[in-house]
């Protein structure tokens, strides 16, 4: 039986690799990637190194969940050491704690090499800090792509009337709804939103607004984006510099 490494590959620019997942890729007998790694990565594979795609894409899943859970299985009674690539960390909406579990009820050795999440490394390439001092000290990351198997929100509403910076991963698709419902719980409708489309890499685009006007501005922004509510979007002027170097 070989080991598996759930690894992060980062939020997409290269270099945001950790150095640690960079040798494990390097080792790899086979790499289980998803969507969201950068390709880019795999150059870093060795020869002979065997590649399984299983991306997920907006109502096109290559392959479940739960059969992925057994790509990796087999894949480690097949090879020595086995990565599975998943974009920004495996374990920040990423399925790698199923995958854990998975394995280890069936004896198979695992390590998750963390990787940069997209909810920090994104809004700081486009110039928005998650905190900031004097305008606020804490944040919260949020799954914009709830369970279809639950038959209410498990979204707290109710608990981001705070000051907090919210980030909502996978959430473009509901970003209408998302303003909606900050909108009931008693936020402005002048309260600032950014959306950061493909962040951290030369296709980075950026749209800000605020919870009344972002929908239709940024309605037409490619995947995988991101959505950041709050006071730091305003320090975009003062901070972005990514998008003028690209």
């Amino acid at each position: 039986m070989g080991k598996v490494y759930l690894t992060g590959a980062g939020p997409g620019d290269i270099e945001l690799l950790t150095l640690k997942a960079l040798r494990v890729i390097r080792e790899a007998d086979v790499i289980i990637y998803d969507r969201l790694a950068n390709p880019e990565i795999l150059k870093e594979a060795k020869d002979g190194c065997a590649f399984v795609y299983v991306g997920k894409e907006d109502s096109h899943h290559t392959l479940p969940q739960e059969e992925i859970n057994e790509v990796i299985y087999q894949s480690a009674l097949k090879y020595d050491v086995v990565v599975r690539l998943k974009g920004g960390d495996p374990l920040v909406f990423g399925r790698g704690g199923e995958e854990g579990i998975y394995l280890r009820e069936r004896g198979i050795k695992f390590a998750f090499i963390p990787g940069i999440t997209s909810a920090i490394a994104v809004p700081e390439y486009a110039g928005i800090p998650v905190t900031h001092r004097g305008v606020t000290v804490s944040f919260r990351v949020v799954t914009g792509h709830e369970s279809k198997h639950k038959d209410h929100s498990q979204i707290p509403w109710e608990n981001y009337k705070t000051d907090d910076t919210i980030i909502f991963l996978m959430g473009l698709h509901r970003l209408d709804y998302i303003c909606q419902m900050l909108i009931k719980i008693g936020k402005s409708k002048d309260h600032p939103v950014a959306v950061i489309s493909r962040g951290t890499t030369p296709e980075e685009r950026t749209v800000i607004g605020t919870l009344e006007t972002i929908y239709e501005k940024a309605k037409n922004l490619p995947t995988p984006a991101l959505i950041v509510v709050g006071e730091v979007v305003n320090l975009r002027e003062q901070l972005s510099w990514f998008e003028k170097e690209v």
